[in-house]
């Protein structure tokens, strides 16, 4: 039962943050609390009721392969679980990277090249689909009773970004940077950018960004209102313990607020899956020199520095 780990463990976290031992920096014991999550490293904090998450992408691209999504479709169904047997003292789900210089760099390009190679328009479509799936559970996790932090220690680009937007509060480190590069080979974020931030900016703004390809700094989009915290560089880990810790006890407010947000400015779930299926149309006309383009981004990102294991 999740309750007797929970419990016989409880002692061990919330101890001060460090890499060595069997504590991570985050709290959290190095041993992995969901062990069938291959790429998600997750722990639970029971002194504050915070689940905290780390994509661990080990020697891959920092994308979201199509492994990674399944992991998280587990990650929803056992937060679903550890919420219905933890009640009310489960109040914060939290994800960040392992990775020392990403958030997530977004689509598996590189399967991507590969389904429009094929002609799979399905398996496009199967993708797509799987991620607003996600997003969307994610979106409507206050339902449940949980408030979403999403947490950038690093550059959040495509459907990195895309995700980061799903999440109640996104806490980011100075000098990440966000953006979506889809328009360098003919395409466009379809796994909810264009909901996500036009909801939150205003479709012109989200339009122009998304059409340009620029990359905004976290101070910048702080500025804009979609980045709720900025950390210090390193500090992005404490920034969400601080605050957690001095915002917990309004947590029955926060939570009322963020769902009535969501009902004053609705997502539909449909939405989402209109605009895959058309952005899964979309990939299948991209010609040559689009894709010699999408490969030589994979080509540049599979030379980022690998993560750097913790200490177990």
């Amino acid at each position: 039962m999740f309750l007797d780990a929970l419990n016989a463990t409880g002692a061990e976290f919330g101890l001060a943050m460090q890499r060595a031992g069997s504590v991570r920096e985050d709290g959290a014991r190095s041993n992995r609390f969901w062990p069938d999550l291959g790429q998600l490293d997750c722990g639970f904090d029971i002194s504050n009721g915070t689940l905290w998450s780390f994509m661990d992408f080990g020697d891959r691209r920092p994308s979201y392969n199509p492994e990674l999504l399944e992991d998280f479709h587990g990650w929803q169904r056992n937060i679903a679980a550890l919420k219905a047997e933890a009640g009310e003292t489960f109040r914060y789900v939290v994800l960040g990277s392992r990775h020392p210089k990403m958030f997530c760099l977004g689509g598996d390009l590189d399967y991507f090249s590969e389904c429009i190679a094929a002609g799979d328009r399905e398996a496009l479509l199967a993708y797509g689909q799987s991620c607003v799936r996600i997003l969307h559970r994610n979106w409507t996790a206050s339902e449940q009773g949980l408030i979403t932090i999403g947490l950038a220690q690093g550059d959040a680009l495509g459907g990195g970004f895309e995700s980061l937007l799903s999440f109640d509060v996104l806490v980011a480190e100075k000098g990440a940077k966000f953006g979506f590069p889809e328009q360098l080979f003919g395409l466009f974020p379809g796994m909810g950018a264009m909901t996500f931030m036009g909801r939150k900016l205003g479709f012109a703004k989200t339009e122009q960004m998304i059409r340009s390809g620029k990359c905004l700094t976290a101070e910048e989009m702080h500025e804009l209102g979609v980045v709720h915290v900025l950390a210090e560089p390193g500090q992005g880990i404490e920034t969400v313990r601080r605050m957690i810790a001095k915002t917990g006890r309004r947590f029955d407010a926060q939570l009322a607020y963020h769902r009535a947000a969501k009902r004053a400015n609705p997502i539909p779930f449909d939405e989402l899956m209109d605009v895959v299926a058309i952005w899964a149309d979309a990939c299948l006309t991209l010609e040559a020199h689009d894709l010699a383009v999408m490969r030589r981004l994979v080509a540049a990102q599979s030379k980022l520095p690998v993560i750097e294991k913790a200490a177990a």
